[in-house]
């Protein structure tokens, strides 16, 4: 015999639960695009661009790995892994972080996003190599 008092708290928890986990996951998903937005922005990319599906993970390769096509081994099973955590170790590498850094990138990325958006870490070019003209005012336009 079940205790119908005990069962009905149980739905409650639930839906309470829930509701916390869906307002945790809005907050993070508002801070990550917040914080790509800045990070965009630093690498003179339109901040705007992080809201857009698809054409944002085309932008973030080309910043990481000066290009954008590369974006299409996201797509590949297996590669997309391995592409992954070195397009994070890159993006790190382009704003000038330590090993640190971009080990966290690796493994919290939404995190580390966030952080890179809003710390004082200058652009320094794709894979963290400055051209001849040492990337002053280096600005992402072209696909």
């Amino acid at each position: 015999m079940t205790d119908t008092y005990t069962s009905s708290y149980s739905g409650v928890f639930d839906e309470v639960a829930l509701t916390y986990f869906s307002v945790y996951a809005i907050a993070m998903a508002v801070l990550s695009i917040v914080g790509m937005w800045k990070m965009f922005s630093k690498a003179g990319v339109p901040g705007w661009i992080a809201i857009i599906p698809f054409v944002n993970i085309v932008y973030l390769t080309k910043i990481a790995l000066g290009n954008g096509w590369l974006c299409l081994l996201l797509f590949v099973p297996f590669v997309n892994f391995f592409f992954s955590i070195y397009m994070n170790w890159q993006l790190g590498k382009s704003f000038g972080k330590g090993v640190g850094f971009r080990i966290g990138l690796i493994f919290l990325s939404g995190l580390f996003c966030i952080i890179l958006g809003f710390d004082n870490s200058k652009y320094i070019g794709p894979c963290g190599n400055p051209t001849p003209s040492d990337r002053a005012g280096y600005k992402i336009t072209e696909m």
